[in-house]
């Protein structure tokens, strides 16, 4: 394997995809995928705290210096793949094991839109509030950019409880990457951030119910904890 992000880290199993990442809300996604498609690969650590994103073996990989990114030896036409951007890759993942991304063309726009509105923005919107509630951000006297994260993130989660009301999961019965590009999101929202007060995370109770079917899937829970340590 010839890529330069190998100099740092090595493949010990060169056949398999190589994932590289961190059990952040956004590097989850890619392990809970990996693990739910029971597609072989090998998990790389980076460590965004010691700068290691912006190393030039990552930087090679992903040039934004974000995680998840990963390499696949066997991309399309047998070609070796690299690819960042995490939603990006669940979109890959789906196509080339045909899981979790419907095969009708209509309801497969339907969960990507569901996927681009998690991107676009209860992923980003949830993540400024974790700055500003519970980070270096709630330092600040002025506490406008906290309220105004914190009602953009409710009005989000409440529209996300009513796409799930009558609902199992956002695609109705069946699982999906949507699914898989949310739970970390709003299980973060609500633990780590420690913003369930502050978003009246209590009155969402299709979320609710929503949020523990998922965390109660096996995958889900083996995916939570790749590249933990």
């Amino acid at each position: 394997m010839t890529h330069p992000i190998f100099a740092k880290w090595p493949a010990r199993h060169p056949d398999r995809l190589q994932l590289f990442g961190l059990p952040t809300p956004n590097g989850v996604k890619v392990s809970i995928m990996l693990e739910e498609c029971g597609l072989p690969y090998e998990a790389h650590r980076i460590d965004i705290g010691a700068n290691e994103s912006h190393d030039p073996a990552f930087l090679s990989l992903n040039p934004n210096g974000k995680i998840p990114a990963i390499y696949d030896p066997d991309g399309p036409g047998g070609k070796p793949l690299a690819l960042f951007e995490s939603g990006a890759i669940l979109i890959y993942l789906a196509d080339k094991t045909g899981q979790f991304l419907p095969e009708d063309a209509g309801q497969r726009y339907e969960a990507i839109q569901w996927l681009m509105w998690q991107m676009g923005g209860a992923g980003p919107m949830f993540g400024q509030l974790g700055f500003f509630h519970k980070f270096a951000g709630r330092d600040y006297e002025d506490k406008r950019p906290r309220d105004r994260y914190a009602a953009e993130s409710a009005r989000l989660l409440g529209v996300l409880d009513g796409r799930l009301a009558g609902r199992t999961w956002i695609m109705d019965a069946d699982y999906s990457i949507a699914d898989i590009s949310l739970l970390g999101w709003v299980r973060n929202l609500i633990g780590f951030y420690d913003a369930a007060e502050i978003v009246g995370f209590e009155r969402f109770k299709n979320v609710q119910a929503w949020l523990d079917r998922g965390l109660a899937r096996p995958a889900v829970q083996r995916g939570l904890e790749v590249c933990a340590a």
